[in-house]
């Protein structure tokens, strides 16, 4: 399977890792149909994903003074892009986010469904959740929401160095996406051509107090940090807006036979790879 790959970011870059000569970034920046349509036609993919996006620098609270580049790169490209992978017959992968859910589902478990109504608040999560609504109309478009991305290599999108950086963290339940078995659904996903929503989590929750557990238990024993409440954020001026907590399903995944594993079971083997990572990266330096 050849993919073209669009936006050169963390998680475009994890998959192209691992993907090695099937998958070829673009160089281009999508501004019209046509720039995303001469692409298409020059790779000859079989399948487009779309992993850029804007998140704002140093987070998403940089969203809510720049609204329209926001707008520009969470909803415009991504149905640029789509209209060129309508036309030349390309089955395209949208990444998205599952921060368009604040609190709980109206359903018994809390947990929110792949075709439930987003309630987002910021900027970042309304932009993502309106290319949803108009991406999911289309046929051959799959959409995979991810949630707090967890890896086994260090980086600044990495959850595990996000949470251990901060000298304040709030303890709050989430569904998480373990990278490594996001790249191999996110194959699976183009491979089968699966279209609509589907949330890419793994089963299961965690609280950010079992991650950070389990760094200070195998990475850092001196790490420590102070705890606060989701309300202390944004109140101690940590943040413009409180940040989405939710519970996801993924039940649409099993209809490919497609499945992810457990959390917890995930989790634990990714933290064993980051310390290894981590001691390369220290004699690296």
């Amino acid at each position: 399977m050849k993919i073209l790959i669009i936006g050169k970011g963390y998680i475009g870059n994890r998959c192209k890792e691992a993907w090695g000569d099937e998958a070829i970034f673009s160089d281009c920046h999508v501004e019209t149909k046509h720039d995303a349509l001469d692409e298409i036609r020059k790779h000859q993919p079989d399948a487009v994903l779309n992993a850029a996006g804007v998140r704002g620098v140093p987070n998403v609270d940089w969203c809510e003074e720049h609204q329209l580049q926001t707008i520009q790169g969470n909803t415009v490209m991504p149905l640029l892009l789509a209209q060129a992978c309508q036309e030349a017959g390309v089955y395209m992968l949208h990444m998205g986010s599952g921060c368009i859910f604040y609190g709980e589902s109206p359903h018994e478990d809390n947990a929110w469904k792949e075709d439930d109504f987003g309630n987002p608040r910021p900027v970042y999560s309304r932009t993502k959740w309106a290319a949803d609504l108009a991406l999911s109309t289309l046929p051959n478009i799959g959409i995979g929401r991810i949630r707090m991305p967890i890896d086994w290599k260090p980086s600044a999108g990495n959850l595990i160095d996000k949470l251990a950086a901060f000298p304040k963290v709030i303890d709050v339940e989430n569904s998480v996406t373990i990278v490594d078995d996001m790249i191999d659904v996110f194959y699976q996903m183009m491979e089968k051509k699966a279209e609509g929503i589907f949330h890419v989590t793994n089963p299961g929750t965690m609280k950010h107090k079992e991650l950070l557990g389990l760094y200070k238990e195998m990475v850092d024993p001196t790490h420590s940090c102070q705890w606060i409440s989701n309300d202390d954020l944004v109140q101690q001026g940590l943040a413009k807006k409180g940040r989405s907590n939710n519970f996801l399903r993924n039940d649409r995944l099993a209809e490919y036979g497609i499945q992810m594993p457990a959390v917890q079971e995930s989790l634990k083997k990714t933290m064993e790879k980051y310390k290894e990572a981590k001691k390369i990266q220290v004699r690296e330096e």
